[in-house]
């Protein structure tokens, strides 16, 4: 099979998973046969699948390790939140799908801008050094947000830095977070946005520049003698992340009534890159089921009280010790060969 042939097929099977987990899900909830509890994580799946997604471009396709990505998240979450509590003031006429989408659209673009300013000073390092400046930059967005203000007097938005006398009602109260929001986030548009992270992604690392990217990824000093630019892929790959990081966040954000920036703090970083490690690095359809399987999971063990995080953490290590084993490994590549060659029979009698 070439490898032209190869992708497409990997791409149209994500797809064909993505929309047939939604349909199952939508046929399971119009017949009632859906839990509450399963009810509510929906929305935080799909925003953890595309924060998933979303930082395997950076870590599995651009080779970069990144441990601020919650911090993006949390710009998008804020950002998002205090647009649609302005657009509701300044124009009620609008529908909650009009304002959810324009927030979503305004926490990708604050967070695109954070990570341009990011990206800037940060992506000359490399290795363990970027990952410790990824995870300083984390905390202090993060730190920043406790400091922000904003509140609503009518439909005039006021906003201060470190100083929480505010008129009007707070929209954003600093470390309280914030309050009283209006949860406008549906699945639909969850669903909506992972197939818009996977459209986007998919068509950057198959083009040229997902192919220039993994170039650096592989070799850095052949990717240069060749004259790629490598410090305007490399910022490419982190910004479309930072972008989608912060879309998620803004849906996430909408779906609480209230929200906190200690939220995301370095753990929801970590929990990312779990998603992204187990899944496999490089593999889009992997983060997606990883994503979606490991949010579920501590639900899931709810039943087991206060060992249900051991429990979790006794997967976690079960699972990444089974598939770095040589023989499970050599199983399932013998299967994938046969699977291979049933296929090229099949090609040669057609």
């Amino acid at each position: 099979m070439s490898m032209k042939k190869k992708t497409f097929l990997m791409t149209a099977v994500t797809f064909a998973v993505v929309i047939a987990a939604f349909i199952i899900c939508q046929v399971l909830i119009e017949n009632k046969l859906m839990s509450r509890a399963l009810r509510g994580q929906l929305i935080p799946i799909c925003c953890y699948i595309v924060m998933a997604v979303s930082l395997n471009l950076t870590v599995g396709i651009s080779g970069e390790l990144s441990l601020g990505h919650a911090g993006f998240m949390s710009i998008g979450a804020f950002s998002g939140i205090v647009l649609a509590a302005w657009l509701k003031a300044r124009f009620p006429e609008l529908s909650d799908l009009a304002r959810l989408l324009m927030a979503i659209v305004c926490g990708g673009l604050f967070s695109g801008v954070a990570g341009v300013l990011i990206g800037v000073p940060v992506l000359r390092l490399r290795g363990d050094y970027l990952a410790i400046v990824t995870l300083a930059f984390g905390e202090i967005i993060r730190n920043i947000l406790n400091l922000v203000y904003f509140s609503l007097e009518g439909a005039t938005l006021h906003a201060s830095f470190n100083q929480p006398v505010l008129p009007g009602k707070f929209v954003y109260n600093g470390p309280a977070g914030a309050q009283g929001v209006t949860k406008i986030a549906t699945f639909e548009v969850g669903f909506a946005l992972v197939l818009f992270t996977l459209l986007v992604v998919f068509n950057l690392v198959n083009s040229r520049s997902g192919r220039a990217i993994k170039a650096i990824r592989d070799n850095r000093i052949a990717a240069e003698s060749v004259g790629i630019n490598v410090t305007k892929y490399k910022m490419m790959a982190f910004v479309i992340s930072a972008v989608l990081a912060g879309m998620a966040g803004a849906l996430f954000g909408l779906n609480y009534s209230t929200l906190q920036a200690s939220k995301f703090n370095v753990d929801a970083s970590i929990q990312v890159l779990v998603f992204v490690v187990l899944g496999g690095l490089g593999s889009i359809l992997g983060s997606v089921i990883s994503a979606t399987v490991l949010y579920v999971l501590p639900e899931m063990l709810r039943e087991f009280a206060q060992y249900r995080m051991l429990i979790y953490a006794v997967i976690l290590i079960l699972v990444m010790v089974l598939g770095n084993n040589p023989t499970l490994r050599g199983i399932v590549n013998r299967v994938g060969e046969s699977l291979r060659g049933k296929n090229r029979k099949g090609d040669k009698a057609a």
